[in-house]
């Protein structure tokens, strides 16, 4: 399936259940294991297996494939692997605390500031 088609299927079934804050992020030029993650918050546990229920169902019907799903057990952080794009869906502390938007970013906030600072103190 078409990664932008794909795309279109997963953020629609989460805003069907109404996942908080979405994120895309384009992966293709960071690694060659998947081209996009997303990243939904859920306000629960219960919302967040809702989500990747969701998110599975739907790809099913389109004739996608969902690799595995994990962490549904307990809801707080749930990953569904659906090969080219990986969604996690994590309740708000959880998304706070991994903070995976910075992590798989081009240049993280805290790296540029590091670079920042130690430019600074070189020019001193």
């Amino acid at each position: 399936m078409d990664i932008r088609k794909l795309q279109k299927i997963v953020v629609a079934a989460l805003e069907e259940i109404k996942a908080k804050d979405i994120e895309v992020i384009n992966t293709t030029k960071l690694t060659a294991l998947f081209d996009r993650i997303v990243i939904a918050s859920g306000d629960s546990n219960r919302q967040t297996r809702a989500l990747a229920n969701n998110v599975q169902e739907k790809v099913k019907e389109a004739g996608g494939e969902v690799l595995s799903v994990e962490g549904d057990e307990t809801g707080e952080w749930v990953l569904v692997d659906l090969g080219s794009m990986v969604v996690h869906l994590m309740l708000p502390q959880v998304r706070q605390y991994y903070n995976l938007e910075e992590l798989w970013a081009t240049t993280p906030a805290k790296r540029r500031k590091l670079s920042d600072s130690t430019l600074d103190s070189a020019t001193e």
